[in-house]
């Protein structure tokens, strides 16, 4: 487990270190990247299978952290809404999940790759459903 654990060195001081998980990171960058108008929710990647939407309890799924010494490279696996401008979408995902990792944890973003696995087309059958009536 020792092997998933980052030494943040810049918080390091005489009185011991802080250490930060590649998780404690993927779940901030799923609360980020879910604040997203457009993003429906997080997936499990290829191997987790398109349809499987994961709930808050599972903010980490999806979320792919590589740490270095120097800097961080987090991928971010993502359905999106039908209708939304994915290059839109996926730009202020990235914007988002790098601010809120570098001033929640001090650490460097390198990168943040955004894989769009699919397209959810639940608001627009509610919208047709609500116009039917």
């Amino acid at each position: 487990m020792e092997d998933d654990v980052l030494e943040v060195s810049e918080l390091s001081s005489s009185e011991g270190s802080v250490k930060i998980s590649d998780e404690v990171v993927g779940v901030i960058s799923g609360i980020a990247s879910t604040e997203v108008d457009g993003v429906i929710g997080l997936s499990g990647g290829i191997a987790g299978g398109i349809a499987q939407l994961l709930g808050k309890k599972s903010l980490a799924k999806g979320i792919k952290v590589q740490t270095s010494e120097k800097d961080t490279s987090i991928d971010i696996h993502l359905i999106v809404a039908y209708g939304v401008r994915i290059p839109d979408i996926a730009q202020e995902v990235q914007e988002k999940v790098k601010t809120a990792v570098e001033s929640m944890t001090g650490l460097k973003v390198a990168e943040v790759n955004v894989h769009i696995q699919g397209v959810s087309f639940q608001d627009e059958i509610k919208e047709e459903e609500v116009s039917k009536r």
